[in-house]
């Protein structure tokens, strides 16, 4: 897919358009020269790429002198933002159960960010997958959907969620001003954008649960889901078989291939179709783990090892280090810090 295809629904536009009034910014400045109007991205089905809905971040920010609108973009993101996808999450029996639905529909309001969860002895990782080059508007765009999933599970819960949200950029100056008002504690310069939170959280129930709303939206997600060719997504198929039932090590791709009923040859052609190897993401898989043990800091480095298939924890260290760039000795004193 090329990054030009990369595009989210015009509703967030539209939130953005009345988020700047704040700042006495006029709408029409702000979209001016798009060939949009205000109304236009209040209509159900108009999306926008993500390249122009970059350009507005700059300009809202060169318009308002606040650098840190994706922050306050965030705190006013509710469920309803989301469409039929956020209220599918929102009436589901549990936050597990909500995420789930996010991670399978995501596509169906954009391409240009993912969603995976991993799930440690304690702790439980929320990660953001960046599918495009966010630019300039990556803080904006990452903070904006931190505090948004933040804003979110605490109205659905009726629960502070809290935990840590990691960062992989430095820490912005303006940031200085929000430390007090953010949800949970914030790390930067990490090798992913994720959110760390007590596992005990995926099961907590939702206020709004319902059942038959739920399937009658999720339905509706699926659908959409379908229609722009994501159902059969070989990534999301691998990695869900990609760990056997005891939790130890990885499957081989011989093994992963016959879990999902087709040849070594036509996974390997089907995941290069999608820019990807089995090697990759079982790296990715590794890593993502790794990292969530480690923060916990209740495993030693060799028992990490051997339950991510390596040979001693040297190769472990190895690979952690070309996964992100540092050892995970230095990786866990990020953590306490």
């Amino acid at each position: 897919m090329t990054e030009t295809s990369h595009s989210l629904p015009a509703i967030h536009a539209h939130h953005l358009t009345e988020l700047v009034q704040r700042w006495q910014v006029d709408p029409a400045e702000l979209l001016d020269g798009l060939g949009v109007t205000q109304e236009d991205l209040t209509q159900p089905d108009r999306r926008l790429e993500i390249s122009v809905f970059q350009e507005l971040i700059e300009r809202a920010r060169t318009l308002t002198g606040e650098p840190a609108l994706g922050i306050y973009f965030g705190m006013d993101m509710r469920v309803s933002s989301h469409g039929l996808l956020g209220y599918a999450a929102l009436t589901s029996a549990t936050v597990r159960a909500g995420l789930n639905l996010a991670i399978r529909y995501v596509p169906t309001r954009t391409t240009a960010i993912g969603l995976r969860v991993v799930e440690g002895t304690d702790t439980a990782a929320l990660i953001i997958d960046e599918h495009v080059d966010l630019g300039s508007a990556r803080d904006a765009v990452l903070f904006a959907f931190t505090m948004g999933i933040w804003q979110i599970a605490k109205a659905a819960t009726g629960q502070a969620v809290g935990g840590e949200a990691d960062f992989p950029f430095p820490r912005p100056a303006y940031m200085d001003r929000f430390t007090k008002y953010m949800p949970g504690g914030l790390r930067f310069d990490q090798p992913v954008a994720q959110l760390v939170f007590a596992r005990e959280l995926l099961d907590l129930p939702m206020t709004m649960s319902d059942p038959a709303a739920m399937q009658v939206a999720r339905e509706h997600c699926e659908r959409e889901l379908q229609a722009l060719g994501f159902g059969g997504d070989i990534v999301s198929r691998v990695r869900s078989v990609l760990q056997p039932a005891d939790g130890v090590g990885y499957r081989t791709l011989e093994e992963v291939a016959r879990a999902l009923h087709m040849s070594e040859r036509t996974l390997k052609r089907r995941l290069a179709t999608q820019g990807t190897s089995f090697t990759s993401v079982l790296d990715e898989a590794r890593c993502e783990r790794a990292m969530v043990w480690l923060r916990e800091d209740k495993s030693s480095h060799a028992d990490i090892a051997e339950r991510l298939g390596y040979a001693d924890a040297s190769a472990f260290s190895r690979a952690f280090r070309r996964w992100t760039g540092m050892t995970p000795a230095v990786f866990q004193r990020q953590g306490r810090s």
